[in-house]
C-alpha cells in the first residue's frame, strides 16, 4: 500500500509540471523530456495458480506503471504489460526499457513445494517493443533477464484485438506465447538430487524452450477520461519443458487459469 502511495504521489507532481509557467522553467533542463506525456497507474487483483505450474488457485494484486509520449488517442493497455517507459514512441510503434517484480516462492506457498528450493523475490529487467499494423490490432513483445529469482531469460509476445463496442466499452482479445531459456526453468521446474531426496520428486533438469502458449481476453470499462476499469481472464498451457517436470505432472497441472479485474489512473502533464 505504502508502494502505490509513492506512485501516486510522484505522479501527482508530475502533473502539476503541465500547470508551471513557462518562466518558473527553464526549457534547456528538459531537452528530450520536453513535450506532453501519460503517466498510468493503478492494480491488478486477480486468481491465478498459487505456483507456475499448480492446480490450485490463489489471490494475487500487482501495480500497473506505464509511461509514454501522450498520444491523440488512449492507447491499447493490457494487463500482461508489464512496468515499462517508452523511450521511442513513434504513435505506431513504441520500444524502451520494461521490468517485472517477481515475488519469492517457498513451500509456505503450497504443500507442493515442501523440499524444493526457494525462489527469492527479485525482478526482470529488459526491453519492451509494441507495434499497432492494424487500428484495431497491436503486437507487443518483451525480452527480460531475470535478478536474483532467477538467472534467466524471458521472452513474452502478446498479440490483441480490440474493439469498441460503445463509447466507453472495449472489448480486446488474442493469442500469448512465452520463451525461456535454463536458468529460469531450473528456478522453477527443476529438481536437483537434494532436492529430490527432500522432496520425494524424481529429479528433473530442463532446458531452454517454449514455456507457455495461450489466449487471453478483456471488456474494459472507460469510467472516465482518466479512470479505466477492466475485467480479464487468461489460458495458457505450459509446454514440455515445464509441463515434464515431475513437480507439475506428479502435484499440479499444465493448464494454468487466470482472471480477475484492472483499474487504472492516466496523468497528463507537459514538460515544456
Amino acid at each position: 500500500m505504502s508502494s502505490m502511495k509513492h506512485l501516486l504521489a510522484a505522479a501527482a507532481v508530475l502533473a502539476t509540471l503541465g500547470h508551471a509557467r513557462a518562466d518558473d522553467i527553464n526549457p534547456e533542463r528538459f531537452g528530450w523530456f520536453s513535450g506532453d506525456w501519460s503517466l498510468t497507474v493503478g492494480g491488478s487483483g486477480f486468481m491465478a495458480p498459487d505456483y507456475d505450474g499448480s492446480d490450485e488457485l490463489e489471490f494475487r494484486a500487482v501495480p500497473i506503471l506505464s509511461l509514454g509520449r501522450a498520444g491523440p488517442a488512449a492507447r491499447f493497455v493490457s494487463r500482461n504489460d508489464n512496468i515499462s517507459f517508452a523511450l521511442i514512441d513513434q504513435g505506431r510503434f513504441r520500444a524502451g526499457p520494461t521490468g517485472k517484480l517477481i515475488f519469492g516462492r517457498d513451500a509456505g506457498d503450497s504443500p507442493d513445494l515442501a523440499g524444493l528450493d526457494e525462489v527469492r523475490f527479485g525482478g526482470e529487467l529488459g526491453v519492451f517493443a509494441e507495434l499497432y499494423p492494424l487500428d484495431w490490432m497491436r503486437m507487443r513483445g518483451e525480452v527480460r533477464h531475470g535478478i536474483r529469482s532467477h538467472d534467466g531469460i524471458v521472452a513474452d509476445l502478446a498479440i490483441d484485438a480490440f474493439a469498441d463496442v460503445t463509447e466507453t466499452v472495449r472489448i480486446s482479445a488474442g493469442p500469448r506465447l512465452s520463451y525461456a531459456t535454463d536458468g529460469y526453468f531450473d528456478a522453477y521446474y527443476g529438481i536437483s538430487p537434494t532436492e529430490s531426496g527432500a522432496s520425494g520428486l524424481a529429479a528433473y533438469d530442463a532446458g531452454s524452450g517454449i514455456k507457455s502458449a495461450g489466449v487471453g481476453g478483456a471488456i474494459t470499462w472507460q469510467a472516465t477520461d482518466r479512470v479505466a476499469t477492466s475485467l480479464f481472464g487468461e489460458y495458457e498451457r505450459l509446454a514440455d519443458p515445464a509441463a515434464d517436470s515431475p513437480l507439475v505432472r506428479d502435484r499440479g497441472s499444465p493448464d494454468q487459469f487466470t482472471f480477475g479485474l484492472s483499474a487504472t489512473y492516466r496523468f497528463d502533464f507537459t514538460v515544456p
